[in-house]
């Protein structure tokens, strides 16, 4: 899975428990400490989803929900012991995707995130919605030229994107050479065997900066194929 979950929760006690309960399933936990710096935090972050609490020291969450709106799209979920109808509308109306009321189970919180992210990231995103491509936790966002893999995030070249795009689409099939010139090429810069061999040996040196090694394959009279050799890490 491979995505991040950022806690805005002030009793230490719920937030560790949830933090400790979603890793367990792959996810990535940011459980915030200094609710002064929640937009900074976000901002550093960059999670994929927020678990939101309402009360908190000085702003509550509908506050910092709607200052994260001014930055991002990234699903917001609140959870909160206030279990009145105006504070459902209210956590919406401010930007939130959902709503779960104290006490929860951790097995519906996990379900929610879930569906959220599904939605945002997954086969129920909308057209409209930013393009990620995922393969056995290894995240890529061609629109911010950036890869992601568990807790590491890191930028991409153009060329490299490209690439390692094309991979990712086609996996597990190989790709021929032809296809990932095809890919490279426009009208202002001339490229030859060499320069793809070039941008490959860049992909793989990025893969390897986020702990991923031996994931493009060469496959000899044919090109490269993407092997997921990340997937019990």
């Amino acid at each position: 899975m491979g995505y991040k979950i950022m806690i805005v929760e002030d009793d230490k006690n719920i937030a560790k428990l949830l933090g400790e309960y979603i890793e367990r399933y792959g996810y990535s936990s940011i459980v915030l400490e200094d609710f002064d710096k929640v937009i900074e935090i976000f901002t550093q972050e960059k999670p994929d989803l927020v678990l939101m609490d309402v009360n908190l020291p000085k702003f509550d969450g509908y506050f910092w929900c709607t200052k994260i709106r001014q930055k991002s799209l990234c699903p917001i979920i609140f959870i909160s012991a206030r279990d009145n109808e105006m504070n459902q509308v209210m956590a919406i109306e401010s930007g939130g995707d959902d709503y779960i009321t104290k006490p929860f189970h951790y097995q519906v919180v996990l379900a929610k995130i879930k569906g959220q992210l599904r939605r945002v990231y997954g086969e129920y995103a909308s057209k409209g919605a930013e393009d990620v491509i995922e393969i056995e936790g290894l995240l890529l966002y061609p629109e911010r030229l950036e890869i992601n893999f568990k807790d590491k995030k890191i930028s991409l070249s153009k060329n490299e994107c490209k690439l390692l795009k094309i991979l990712m689409k086609k996996y597990p099939k190989v790709v021929s050479r032809d296809n990932l010139l095809e890919s490279l090429w426009d009208d202002q810069n001339f490229v030859d065997d060499n320069t793809l061999s070039v941008n490959i040996t860049r992909v793989r040196k990025r893969l390897s900066d986020i702990g991923i090694k031996n994931a493009v394959e060469t496959v000899r009279g044919s090109g490269y194929r993407l092997n997921a050799t990340w997937r019990n890490m």
